[in-house]
């Protein structure tokens, strides 16, 4: 059945940033989060799960409608955790389950650490949390190489080496595809903004992992079914074994959730109030 899915954004201003953020539907709150994936990226699947559920979602500060007011700033965990707490009780409808992918996962993680009674499920989508890994030294110096790239003019170089570390293998002419050629000026400031002050501080968050046991916050570890041998896989397969949980898999790989949002939905929908 085709519906038309109501949408109210709005914008709120923290230090040092103004956040855009939308609101979907009606019920528990569910918020979905990227890093640096926008708002955008998640409607699809926030327009099904907003059938019964209210679901917030946010363009990440410094990302495409969340200006900050010194571009030199450096996005941490901290930082995020700081805007989504400020968006949870500006809205006033918590406390929510959080749906996190990739440096969104990092920063619901940052979250339930220091505001655990604001969410009482955190969903860790593959977080890239390098600081777990027993090669983490290697790991940071790749990282610090591909940032590197990027600043000097490389975007086709720093792309190739994050695919490598990452152990993504793209498919003959996709690199070119999406990064060569005639490019959306938005889709340049953020991809610059995210080598030049987000990647960094994301992978090399270390987070406390005697208070994610024992805040209250139940944390799953979500991976995708298809991510087997990547970054991501590895670094979310240690993060449940410190936790002592196991991991919970999802349909597809890192952006599962975009690739086929309604096969996503109906996995997620099972960590969701009233299933």
């Amino acid at each position: 059945m085709n519906h038309t899915t109501t949408v109210t954004t709005g914008s709120l201003k923290v230090p040092d940033a103004t956040l855009h953020y939308e609101v979907r539907g009606q019920g528990p709150l569910v918020v979905l989060v990227g890093a640096p994936m926008d708002a955008t990226f998640f409607a699809p699947l926030a327009d099904l799960l907003a059938a019964d559920h209210t679901v917030l979602t946010t363009d990440p500060r410094g990302i495409n409608r969340s200006p900050v007011d010194d571009p030199g700033q450096d996005s941490t965990p901290q930082l995020r955790a700081d805007d989504l707490s400020r968006l949870l009780t500006h809205l006033d409808a918590g406390p929510a389950v959080l749906f996190g992918s990739s440096g969104g996962a990092v920063s619901g993680l940052a979250l339930a650490i220091a505001h655990p009674e604001q969410v009482h499920t955190v969903i860790a989508h593959e977080p890239p949390l390098d600081e777990l890994l027993e090669d983490r030294e290697r790991l940071h110096a790749a990282t610090e190489d591909i940032i590197a790239t990027y600043l000097a003019g490389d975007v086709m170089g720093a792309w190739a080496k994050f695919m490598v570390q990452a152990n993504i293998t793209m498919p003959e002419g996709a690199m070119e595809a999406m990064f060569g050629g005639e490019r959306d000026p938005r889709v340049v400031a953020d991809e610059q903004r995210w080598f030049a002050h987000e990647l960094r501080a994301t992978v090399r968050w270390r987070p406390d992992l005697p208070a994610l046991s024992s805040v209250g916050t139940r944390i799953v570890v979500g991976i995708g079914e298809d991510s087997a041998g990547q970054l991501c896989d590895r670094a979310s397969k240690a993060l449940a074994a410190a936790l002592g949980i196991e991991p919970t898999m999802f349909p597809g790989g890192h952006i599962g959730f975009v690739e086929d949002p309604a096969r996503f939905a109906t996995r997620l929908r099972a960590f969701l109030p009233g299933n």
